[in-house]
This record gives C-alpha cells, structure tokens and sequence, in this order.
C-alpha cells in the first residue's frame, strides 16, 4: 500500500520493500535511540518491479521519489530508504525535500572505502549490484581514494527470501562468504535483508560489513540534531 497521506510526527520514516525490516529497525530503535518515533511504510511493488526488469527505470526510479517524499512530507524528521535496489532513487529524492532522506547503505559504503582499498561486494539480486557499485565509486571518489571491486552474487538463495525460509537464507549467504572473503580488504553485504548471515559466518580475517545499523546510527543522529 502506498505511503499514509497524514501527518505522522515520526523522528525517522523508513520506507521498505519487504516488511521483514519492521522488526529489524524497531529493535535497532529500541537499543540506540528509544526516545525516537518510528514509522515505516512497505511498498513491495517497487522493488518487484525493478527485480522484473533488472534495473531501476525513470518511472520507477519517479514512483520511489514519490513515495519518499511523501514521507518528508508527513512530518518525518529524516526519511531512510532500506532497498539498496532504490538508493540512488533516494538520493535524487533528497534534493526535493526540506529534511534528509538517506539511502541505509550511504553510510556503510563510506565506512568500506575508509577500511581497504579491495571490496567484495556480495548480493542476492543482480539488480542491486549496479546501484551497490556506484555508490561505493562516488563514496570513494569522495574520500579520494583509490578502490578494487569484486563481485559475488548469491541469486540462488533470495528464493529462500521470497518463501519467507528465512534461516535457510541468511545460512546460505554465510556459507558462501567465506570465499568471497578471499582476496579482498573487506566485504559489504549490499542487501539490508542480508545482514543477519555476518554473525554465522565465523571468522573470515576480513570485517563484514551490513547496512542497517550503521545507517541507523547516522538517521538518529541527524534526527536529534534536528529536535534541537
């Protein structure tokens, strides 16, 4: 369903694609920022639309805009995107608003160019990969650093995602992390839905890098700023 029309008052307004994040951000809210008011609007279409066709389109790219701003505009402090697929939509939907609206893995993205130079970028939509890709460019190319991108897709297990076999899923991306740890400074899990395998993957010598609390922690902090 679209986005509600009304004045929320919420602190943060997460957009979703999936309503499996609901319970993922309101635990985060409880551990690090009880204080704060959250809301969340799921709109599953937009990422099935983009899985469709495999790529984010204008009129996609519009409807998302729409949907975030919609957010801004019902009294949301900060608005946070958690479809990686739709970052970039939300960052073009922050130059349309009078408060911040963040993609959840801006911030992890900075974190992985400031740890080392080789990136493993893993994730189960193809789809993601070219918007993950992107933004760990433009997030190096603003800490003027030079980086190298590997990328592993895991499509094979997003199924267990769909059929809500959620265990299965997070076990099988942990499963093949630990190739993909080989030869890199760092992996980035580009999916939100995807953070749970880091702690089942064991040691890997290399961190393990998920977007939700991370990104979490910067939409608080711009959220108390903004209550002062």
């Amino acid at each position: 369903m679209p986005p509600s029309s009304h004045r929320h008052g919420a602190a943060i307004a997460f957009l979703h694609t999936t309503a499996v994040h609901i319970e993922t951000f309101n635990a985060l809210g409880a551990e690090l920022a009880p204080e704060l008011a959250l809301t969340h609007a799921v709109r599953e279409d937009l990422l099935s639309a983009a899985e469709k066709v495999g790529f984010v389109t204008p009129a996609l790219d519009l409807k998302t805009q729409e949907a975030l701003i919609a957010l801004a505009d019902g009294g949301a402090r900060v608005v946070v995107c958690t479809c990686s697929t739709l970052g970039a939509s939300a960052e073009a939907a922050a130059e349309e608003a009078d408060v911040p609206i963040l993609r959840i893995d801006r911030a992890m993205a900075d974190l992985a160019v400031e740890t080392g130079a080789r990136i493993g970028v893993c994730a189960c939509i193809p789809a993601t990969v070219p918007n993950t890709q992107t933004l760990i460019r433009s997030s190096a190319a603003q800490a003027g650093r030079e980086i190298d991108m590997r990328t592993f897709v895991f499509d094979d297990v997003w199924t267990l995602f769909r059929e809500g076999r959620l265990s299965d899923y997070y076990e099988g991306i942990a499963s093949r992390l630990a190739d993909a740890a080989r030869d890199v400074d760092v992996l980035v899990l580009a999916q939100a839905s995807m953070a749970p395998a880091a702690a089942l993957c064991g040691a890997l010598g290399v961190p393990v890098l998920s977007s939700p609390r991370i990104g979490f922690e910067v939409a608080a902090r711009l959220a108390r700023q903004d209550a002062r």
